[in-house]
């Protein structure tokens, strides 16, 4: 049932539980109610509690992050306003990726058929370039693949190729997002 990859019944330790204590504090009374245009003010605590941050990353005020130090966002990345970085275990956000408003990524699950539903984590890792629209789920161990497109409301339950537009519950690839000069075009432009 679990992959290389998987990690097992993590160990939230005491010093796991007050980081994410003094995390939920600073994260209602510094980063929440920020203004939406100081992305540099949370991209500084953000890296205040550990996580990975590139440059011109752009983190709205309402993403609710459960554990900073297991998020890197590349350069350019962007995190829309109700996103949910359930970081439980890793999840890496790519270089000028998206992940519009009401997504849901979700690295931690339980063990069905372990009697006491012990709880693993999967990492997941958005490709540079792609695009998770509004209101998508992500389950633990998905990449999405470089350039990937990935329908609102689309669920992911399995790795998704690159350069595809993906869509669907179970989410599906169905097309190409472009061709190769239109994909070049997208990897040159200017930050």
């Amino acid at each position: 049932m679990h992959n290389q990859n998987t990690h097992t019944g993590p160990s939230f330790s005491l010093s796991n539980r007050i980081g994410r204590i003094v995390w939920g504090m600073l994260y209602v009374l510094l980063f929440r109610y920020s203004p939406k245009p100081l992305h540099g003010w949370r991209r500084f605590l953000l890296k205040l509690f550990g996580a990975k941050v590139g440059r011109g990353v752009h983190v709205y005020p309402k993403v609710r992050i459960w554990a900073p130090w297991n998020v890197e966002f590349k350069d350019g990345a962007g995190v829309a306003n109700d996103v949910i970085l359930y970081s439980q275990g890793k999840i890496t956000i790519g270089r000028r990726a998206v992940v519009s408003q009401g997504s849901h990524l979700c690295a931690g699950t339980h063990d069905y058929q372990d009697p006491g539903f012990r709880l693993y984590t999967k990492p997941i890792s958005v490709g540079d370039y792609a695009w998770v629209a509004a209101e998508c789920f992500i389950h633990p161990g998905v990449e999405i693949g470089e350039g990937a497109v990935i329908g609102a409301r689309s669920v992911v339950g399995k790795n998704m190729p690159a350069w595809m537009i993906c869509v669907g519950f179970p989410c599906k690839a169905v097309k190409p997002r472009g061709s190769r000069e239109e994909i070049d075009a997208i990897k040159n432009a200017k930050s």
